[in-house]
């Protein structure tokens, strides 16, 4: 079964699938809160399914020998990474939005790393649309076209909205998490901090692992050069679903669509042996990893664990941007230390009659 259906509906129907025999393909983000998503790898665990996530730029060869030489070392200790996080403004700036901006304080929720409980107008559902099942499980909200209608190829029009999806989690963050959390030996685990700006530790936020690791959220590539000073101001830094790694020996990148794999010293690269720098989105197997595995019944690349800890890594971010403070995570038990309120946002209730 592939679920290719908005975010609110993915653990449900994959848990569905899983108890009705089918093996599963569902796209990211798997869930969109820390608790569907573990109720999910539990269902696809006790029903014995084949479980894939979409999450293909991992299973990109290039990307993948980038994310094997620093998992095994070849940076050293990893001190820094960075990736992308987007605030809703730029989203907020199309012109499908125009006709709300004077209902939705454009001037601060653009500046919310964070999707919003956003209500616009009720307009005409269009013919053959059943709207009360696409809404399903998530809080109720009268059908507008800018939740449901895809302005372009590759446009997701919900995510802006935290019943229906989860901004950068479900734009382009689930894929940096996967990329990023297998190149540090983490994709079964997580930060043990999640450490706010408004702390003044961090310019941006930031998420700590317990061997000391930090992983920069930054708003684009320059800030990296400018703000962090990780790397060259000579560096050239573009493309997004991956992340910059900056270890003792030296920098590497693992993003794609923006041109080929960057670092230095150039001797890592001798060392890295890459068949190309160029990433060609197009050779991934992630499709065929996922069939493969259904033939013979061994764990795929990004299997359900995987899955939830990559749309847990944003969730936890969301969750920090919410309250505006650091939090301390533990990943094994997955729950927020000493802190209920945080806790709290590790959920949330469904509508009648659909539950997990």
């Amino acid at each position: 079964m592939v679920i290719v259906t908005p975010d609110h509906w993915h653990s449900l129907q994959s848990i569905d699938a899983a108890k009705a025999g089918k093996d599963v393909y569902c796209e990211k983000p798997i869930s969109i809160t820390v608790r569907q998503g573990r109720r999910l790898a539990e269902a696809v665990r006790r029903y014995g399914r084949i479980f894939q996530t979409g999450t293909q730029y991992r299973s990109i060869p290039t990307i993948r020998q980038v994310c094997k030489f620093v998992r095994e070392g070849g940076l050293g200790k990893v001190k820094q990474v960075f990736t992308l996080w987007t605030s809703l403004g730029g989203f907020f700036g199309a012109p499908r939005f125009k006709p709300y901006r004077h209902l939705m304080d454009i001037e601060n929720s653009g500046k919310s790393y964070a999707p919003l409980d956003i209500t616009l107008p009720a307009e005409p559902v269009p013919d053959g649309l059943d709207w009360d099942l696409w809404v399903g499980p998530a809080l109720w909200h009268p059908y507008n076209p800018a939740y449901h209608k895809n302005p372009s190829p590759g446009v997701v029009p919900w995510a802006f909205c935290e019943d229906f999806g989860a901004a950068s989690v479900t734009w382009h963050h689930s894929h940096s998490a996967d990329v990023i959390q297998y190149a540090l030996g983490a994709e079964n685990s997580g930060p043990t901090e999640i450490i706010h700006p408004s702390s003044g530790v961090y310019p941006t936020l930031t998420c700590k692992y317990a061997n000391g690791t930090l992983l920069h959220l930054v708003d684009n590539w320059p800030m990296v050069k400018d703000v962090y000073k990780a790397v060259p101001a000579t560096a050239r830094l573009a493309g997004n679903f991956g992340g910059l790694f900056v270890g003792e020996r030296g920098w590497v990148t693992s993003m794609s669509t923006g041109g080929p794999v960057e670092g230095g010293p150039e001797k890592l690269f001798e060392e890295m042996k890459l068949r190309t720098r160029q990433v060609n989105i197009g050779a991934n197997n992630h499709h065929a990893n996922w069939f493969e595995c259904i033939r013979t019944r061994r764990r795929p690349s990004c299997d359900e664990e995987i899955g939830h800890r990559s749309a847990s890594l944003g969730h936890l971010a969301i969750i920090t941007h919410k309250l505006q403070r650091s939090l301390k995570w533990d990943p094994d038990k997955e729950e927020f230390i000493g802190d209920e309120a945080a806790n709290r946002l590790r959920f949330r209730a469904m509508r009648a009659p659909w539950r997990i």
